[in-house]
């Protein structure tokens, strides 16, 4: 395959090019990168080109068919591949199958630095407890169990210099902010506890840390990092300050229903996690720190 890009010019492909990945993209062309994507969403892929992107293959990443149309010695990957729906066999098409194959097609070549994505969900702490990346994940969720098993698969990979899992807390940003917009048509009544702890993490800041970790010092590799913003808030609190900043009567909350989206999120003891997360191992050892400190910081900006 020929490739005219300036030799000397960082590159970087992106897997699972969303919400994430786009912003990535965004800040890696601004920093005058070669930034090529894979998606498995055609329209996706057609919004890519026009950001700027000098390639952008559409297949399914489980796949191998793409394996010989992205050159395989980049200088970063980014592997920030959300689920494909479906439920737990989505899970494991997107966090297992796709992940092997990447890691198959990087066999074939040389990746500088590999960013993965994982999540928060990993702890399965149910008593408010803090946890840092040391914490055991036994009784993990069959979520977060798959995520945990996916990133088991980076040990040992062939064809990567150095890897960081980046464990996401629950993220929010510009055109994502479920509560904000269920506030904003009236209902102020929400499924669950609003006792429970959120850990919370900006769009924007993602992307800061995934850039930390690309451009870490070299004697840094094989980390596991938590990235939220390390200001741990109840949901109570924060749906009560947004209903209060947009005008609306103060949220109710109905604990003996859970939500569609908790089903695969119950330990192995059947509760829901419900813990305190520890950010500062990234902020020790890259320097790493939230532009958006609570969720105050980030949600202002979303509210006008």
């Amino acid at each position: 395959m020929s490739d005219k890009t300036d030799p000397h010019q960082p590159k970087l492909i992106i897997f699972g090019c969303g919400y994430v990945g786009r912003e990535v993209a965004r800040q890696a062309l601004e920093k005058g990168w070669d930034v090529r994507a894979l998606t498995r969403n055609p329209d996706k892929a057609a919004e890519l080109r026009q950001l700027g992107l000098s390639q952008v293959v559409v297949a399914d990443l489980d796949e191998d068919t793409w394996h010989d149309q992205l050159d395989p010695h980049p200088d970063f990957v980014l592997n920030c591949v959300s689920s494909a729906g479906g439920g737990i066999d989505g899970y494991r098409k997107s966090y297992i199958d796709g992940q092997q194959s990447i890691l198959k097609w990087a066999a074939n070549g040389h990746v500088g630095t590999y960013v993965y994505t994982s999540a928060t969900s990993v702890y399965p702490q149910t008593e408010g407890e803090w946890v840092d990346e040391s914490a055991s994940t036994d009784g993990a969720s069959e979520h977060g169990s798959l995520l945990l098993e996916s990133e088991s698969l980076l040990q040992g990979a062939r064809g990567i210099s150095r890897w960081f899992v980046l464990r996401l807390g629950g993220i929010y940003g510009p055109d994502r902010h479920y509560f904000v917009d269920k506030l904003r048509t009236g209902d102020t009544t929400f499924p669950g506890s609003g006792e429970s702890w959120l850990n919370l993490i900006h769009r924007d800041d993602i992307a800061s840390a995934v850039f930390a970790a690309f451009e870490a010092p070299a004697e840094i590799a094989k980390r596991v990092y938590n990235v939220v913003d390390g200001q741990p808030a109840s949901r109570g609190e924060i749906i009560g300050w947004l209903a209060e900043q947009l005008g609306q009567s103060a949220p109710t909350f109905t604990p003996q229903q859970a939500s569609a989206r908790d089903s695969g999120r119950r330990s192995s003891g059947g509760k829901l996690p419900n813990r305190r997360i520890d950010a500062g191992l990234i902020e020790r050892e890259l320097g790493w720190q939230p532009a958006f400190k609570n969720f105050r910081d980030g949600f202002t900006g979303l509210l006008h």
